[in-house]
């Protein structure tokens, strides 16, 4: 036989787990826009797509938007907090200064809201104190990528994932250290040849830009802290001296792990071993969807929707790493790339060479390499 529950203790229980924070909206059968926020909102089905959320059986604001015939769930996003507060007071006032559409069935679509849920409703039924209302969803959409309002323990907050620009972190203060006592010798490399170069070091899984010699000034070199995800083929320079469980975690980052994607990530590796270099030629529209990729993912606070999208347009450059050098031919190359020595306690780290003149000869590219070679072996003399 189950004990009493004290309500303070399911409410402070229950308070540990975080929730979202939607605000349901219908036009009255009086013909005024109404809403109440819950933090109860869930998806139910899929075939036939139903949502849920689960009201107060004594809750007026749901008496009202019950007389509606549609209603929609607008989720909120992070910057939302002043709206969720307006529209969860009682009384009148809810919508005054806020600004709406209507959606395909009338139910006010909240201005900057993340998504939005139109539906009718489909059966309401009691649960104990509650109510539990089903809505058949008849449209849909996202409106603003951007990360969403949370409820938790009584307050409102956001989710925080890891930044576009690096936190502090000690491994990353070592790496930047190393990279300052190269400084010169990179300033003259990027001079030699009137390229950018930059170093880079693997900080869990994303490569973090440490320095940064821009010889082109337009060229939008990403700042000192940028992030950028190791998503294979990205990140391969890294692997050569990879144990082989951190190889395999890298190649798991794919969007397809299937055995042949696998096994062409892998021969990149190998390749990236056998040379010591990384090559990346220019194919401008490939490099320009995953430059526009990386932009949405920072945007949006690297959400796990935007990550997906770097991750398929990353995988699409495995055909543009370490074309072969075959004598008499032409490059345009996007970037090289090789790998410093450090020592255990420091993470890996590399060199990188960019903005790089078209129609390059393989003996112009050999000496890009060999200088580039030549700075990261300094290195453990530094």
């Amino acid at each position: 036989m189950s004990r009493p529950i004290d309500a303070t203790l399911f409410r402070e229980t229950l308070g540990h787990y975080p929730t979202g924070v939607a605000v349901v909206t219908a036009v009255t059968d009086e013909g005024i826009p109404d809403g109440m926020v819950v933090g109860t909102f869930s998806s139910v089905s899929l075939d036939p797509p139903l949502v849920a959320f689960y009201p107060a059986c004594d809750s007026r604001s749901f008496a009202r938007l019950r007389s509606a015939s549609a209603f929609c769930v607008n989720v909120l996003a992070s910057d939302q907090e002043p709206l969720c507060r307006q529209i969860a007071t009682r009384g009148e006032g809810k919508f005054d200064r806020v600004g709406w559409r209507p959606g395909p069935l009338g139910a006010p679509i909240l201005n900057g809201a993340v998504s939005w849920i139109e539906c009718t409703f489909e059966e309401v039924r009691e649960a104990g104190d509650h109510l539990i209302v089903l809505g058949r969803v008849h449209d849909l959409a996202v409106e603003r990528s951007t990360l969403p309002l949370l409820f938790f323990q009584g307050g409102y907050g956001r989710f925080s994932p890891g930044s576009f620009v690096a936190a502090p972190d000690p491994e990353l203060i070592q790496a930047a250290h190393l990279a300052e006592t190269i400084r010169a010798q990179v300033e003259e490399l990027s001079a030699e040849f009137s390229v950018n170069c930059s170093v880079l070091a693997r900080i869990r899984d994303d490569a973090v830009q440490v320095l940064a010699i821009n010889r082109d000034a337009a060229g939008g070199s990403p700042p000192l802290g940028h992030r950028q995800p190791v998503i294979p083929p990205m990140g391969a320079v890294f692997m050569a001296d990879a144990v082989p469980a951190a190889v395999d975690a890298w190649l798991r980052r794919a969007p397809d792990d299937s055995k042949e994607t696998r096994d062409l990530h892998s021969a990149l590796l190998d390749r990236v071993r056998e040379c010591g270099y990384s090559l990346l030629a220019a194919e401008p529209h490939l490099l320009e969807r995953h430059r526009a990729a990386l932009a949405a993912f920072e945007q949006s606070d690297r959400l796990p929707r935007q990550e997906r999208a770097v991750r398929q347009a990353t995988v699409e450059l495995a055909g543009l790493f370490c074309p072969d050098l075959v004598p008499g031919q032409k490059y345009d190359l996007a970037s090289i790339v090789v790998l410093m020595p450090t020592t255990p306690e420091l993470p890996p780290m590399a060199l990188r060479m960019t903005g790089l003149p078209p129609s390059a000869s393989t003996a112009e590219v050999e000496s890009w390499i060999d200088g580039l070679k030549r700075v990261a072996q300094g290195v453990a003399a530094a």
